[in-house]
């Protein structure tokens, strides 16, 4: 496996780096990158006003670990992630799928490191956007649920900036229009610039101080609620297992183990746990080797007329309208 430590960074410092450890070069706005370790695009542009983006769209021939340890601390990391594929975030050994099926919207302040894997084989689509923290104080400052909580917000004794979840689907089509867009089209810049704002404001309109939990987060506090994650996703066939129960595998008390959840992942326990029972039914139908019932079943669901329910709010879909979809 080609091990790659890296950085990120709004000023694009970090890209000759980045491109020479990958064995490529920098021409103009794209990292060209060996035909032998991946293929596509990757691209990368300054927006201006403290705003910076790394657009990947890239089949990888050869797994890969990268470490990210960022030499600025001066911003917000959010990574739209579509993946498809074997693509992992890892911590202290342990592994939670990232991309369209796990998480696939971190917003990650720039001092935290991480690891992530990607397997051969892997189709990576992703948009990176990289924000001075100042950038993201005007926005909070001009949302009314927001302004009078941005001191604490950000400040690092008081709160921490992390979040692993999913983007809404109107971030999804976003991107998926983004993606449509032809790249050596003299055009494209002002599209990513476009999708950017639109991420962005489209992201901080649907956020209220509910959503925000004012807490700090060491490292070993993030791999504990990963843990706790990656337990979840690994029991979807049982039952909800209790919060106390889960709180003590996490070496925590129940009221802090729920606060550091919602933070992390912006949904309770049991709310996560939930969801992800959803995006593992759609990938079960998505087999076609199982029936609606069976598949209710196989999850665990009370019936299979709660489960069709389920799915359809969630997905905006029944799950015979998705199987439809499939033929």
């Amino acid at each position: 496996m080609r091990k790659i430590v890296h950085s990120y960074g709004v000023e694009l410092d970090w890209v000759e780096p980045y491109a020479k450890k990958m064995g490529g070069e920098v021409v103009g706005n794209f990292v060209v990158i060996p035909d032998n370790i991946n293929t596509g695009t990757s691209y990368f542009l300054n927006c201006d006003f403290g705003i910076s983006a790394f657009y990947l769209d890239v089949l990888y021939q050869k797994q890969i670990h990268f470490r990210q340890v960022n030499k600025s601390k001066d911003f917000i990391g959010i990574y739209f992630n579509l993946t498809e594929g074997e693509a992992i975030l890892t911590a202290d050994d342990v592994a939670n799928p990232i991309g369209k099926w796990g998480y696939n919207l971190a917003i990650v302040d720039s001092s935290f490191k991480y690891d992530y894997i990607v397997n051969s084989g892997c189709s990576a689509f992703a948009l990176c956007i990289f924000v001075k923290k100042d950038v993201i104080k005007k926005y909070f400052l001009n949302t009314p649920s927001l302004k009078d909580h941005v001191t604490k917000i950000f400040d690092p004794k008081l709160n921490t900036i992390v979040k692993f979840t999913r983007m809404s689907n109107d971030s999804y089509h976003l991107l998926m229009d983004l993606r449509s867009k032809e790249i050596q089209s003299p055009t494209f810049d002002l599209y990513l610039k476009g999708t950017i704002q639109c991420l962005l404001a489209e992201y901080i309109e649907r956020l209220t101080i509910e959503d925000i939990v004012i807490d700090t987060v060491n490292d070993r506090d993030l791999i504990e609620i990963l843990k706790s994650q990656e337990y979840l996703l690994g029991n979807l066939k049982e039952p909800f297992p209790s919060i106390a129960y889960l709180a003590k595998k996490a070496n925590m008390s129940g009221s802090k183990y729920k606060n550091l959840f919602k933070k992390i992942t912006g949904l309770t326990p049991n709310g996560y746990f939930f969801n992800n029972k959803l995006l593992e039914s759609k990938k079960l139908l998505g087999k076609k080797t199982l029936t609606i019932a069976q598949v209710s079943a196989e999850l665990n669901f009370s019936n299979h007329s709660y489960f069709a329910a389920k799915f359809k709010e969630f997905f905006g879909m029944s799950p015979n309208h998705f199987i439809k979809q499939l033929l």
